[in-house]
């Protein structure tokens, strides 16, 4: 039996439904009790602190790193342009974006497969945020019976003061969140100067949407969303097989459970280690008990080993009766060592050969990636014609786009056809991680080519040296 955790469940019965057993009443909706976790000292909550610190310095931290004249890390929709440390990223490098995707899919299914919901746990917005909010609930309220016997009581002056200050706290980070989220997307300081002055109607809307989606999700829906909103939930049994590492309640030795005294024999009282003090349901963020084994909204996070452990030490039984293991490992009676060989299974290393694989091209190809792109467009409104001087020419657009952060200065060519040249300007300036659209105009001797298209190509080459250089492919048409 689960503790309760606040007010009881409200149960709404709809319209009968026939079965064996004749008409019953199948509810519908059940309301959900509020869960009022305990805090917890031990390995996994001080790993979860960890990933909280290290995920928000990074989150909070980088907007305002600067990489030259501008911010190391930007995504600038308005551009049309993606600034990622060194990298100047356009539209057309959107196999990039895709390429990441992937691996971060892949990855997710290695580590699922490894060691469970490892993500969910540890590092995924949603359990961060709720463990922000809810360390400032136990700073002002107090830890679990405190916030209990506050939310029962009536509106006393204390529960005033301190439910204001708690939402205070948790606006404040909610807005700094979302502030935070925006600057990723507008300079942030352009973005700090312009809320100050109220100016930039869509930012201050897309700081307050993400602002109070923080504040609604880590603050009010915690478990909820991922219960009922996430979708991992619900299908990462499809990537768990019985040598997943996941958080497990060994039955075998735990059975019967039942409470007793400190130093009595409860072997012989027919009694398993377990003593039903319900700490591992308190402690749990999504408040399930994992005596009940292996369930959907059970996120990793290990805060029920941590307090099983805690009563196993005061008890002075060996620690593990919760533990990170698999389910071959308790059935079959392994020992660590025979758990940790079977990590390595095959499905493990086929997905981290094509992890690696992955992970290696999208290194090179970002590494060997030319810092200038060429596009050619026919001018359609004068496919071919005759000009001064007995030349044919063809006439193209071509959109020059300078991938470094300093000015270029480039040559433009073309080879293809025997006495091709270019008539029009032969040289461009393009400014730091500009685009620029020149008219280029290409004439052969006429006669020299048969009538047909030809394949000819646009050579583009930077007058510095490691600038870049590309050759894109055209077509000259030579009319009948």
């Amino acid at each position: 039996m689960q503790p309760d955790h606040g007010k009881p469940r409200k149960v709404i019965p709809i319209t009968p439904v026939e079965s064996e057993g004749g008409l019953h009443e199948v509810p519908m909706f059940v309301s959900e009790q509020k869960v009022y976790s305990r805090s917890v000292a031990g390995f996994f909550s001080r790993w979860r602190w960890i990933m909280v610190f290290a995920t928000q310095l990074v989150f909070y931290g980088l907007p305002w790193l600067d990489w030259g004249e501008r911010q190391m890390v930007l995504f600038d929709l308005e551009a049309r342009r993606f600034y990622l440390f060194g990298l100047v990223l356009y539209p057309q490098d959107f196999i990039y974006l895709a390429g990441l995707l992937i691996i971060c899919a892949l990855a997710l299914f290695l580590f699922t497969a490894v060691a469970g919901r490892l993500w969910c746990g540890f590092s995924c917005p949603q359990t961060v945020y709720t463990e922000i909010f809810m360390w400032i609930e136990r700073k002002v309220e107090g830890d679990r019976s405190a916030r209990m016997r506050i939310d029962k009581s009536g509106w006393t002056f204390e529960k005033l003061w301190k439910k204001s200050l708690k939402q205070l706290l948790w606006i404040a980070v909610s807005a700094w969140t979302g502030f935070t989220f925006v600057g990723y997307f507008v300079p942030i300081r352009e973005l700090g100067m312009q809320l100050m002055a109220l100016q930039g109607g869509w930012q201050i809307f897309w700081v307050l949407f993400y602002g109070f989606a923080t504040y609604g999700n880590a603050g009010y829906m915690r478990e909820q969303v991922c219960k009922y909103m996430c979708p991992y939930a619900r299908f990462q049994s499809a990537m768990f097989d019985k040598d997943t590492m996941i958080v497990s309640y060994d039955a075998a030795r735990g059975e019967a459970r039942g409470p007793r005294r400190k130093g009595a024999d409860h072997q012989a009282e027919g009694l398993g280690d377990c003593i039903d003090c319900k700490l591992c349901v308190q402690v749990c963020p999504v408040g399930i008990d994992i005596r009940n084994g292996l369930q959907y909204e059970c996120i990793g996070c290990g805060l029920c080993i941590d307090a099983c452990n805690s009563v196993m030490d005061k008890m002075e039984y060996p620690r593990g009766l919760i533990r990170l293991t698999t389910q071959n490992a308790i059935a079959r009676g392994w020992k660590h060592v025979q758990t940790l060989r079977r990590i390595f299974r095959p499905r493990v290393l086929v997905y981290s050969a094509v992890l690696l694989a992955l992970s290696a091209t999208m290194i090179a190809s970002l590494a060997l990636r030319q810092p200038l792109k060429l596009d050619v467009i026919r001018d359609r409104a004068s496919l071919s014609r005759i000009v001064a001087g007995g030349k044919l020419e063809n006439v193209y657009r071509l959109q020059i786009m300078n991938a470094t952060e300093t000015e270029q200065r480039y040559r433009i060519s073309a080879t293809g056809l025997d006495g091709l040249e270019v008539t029009s300007e032969t040289e461009v300036s393009v400014g730091p991680a500009e685009t620029r659209g020149i008219a280029a105009r290409l004439q052969i001797p006429y006669g020299s080519a048969e009538p047909g298209s030809h394949t000819v190509y646009f050579n583009v080459d930077a007058v510095n040296a490691g600038a870049g250089r590309v050759a894109e492919k055209a077509v000259f048409l030579v009319p009948r």
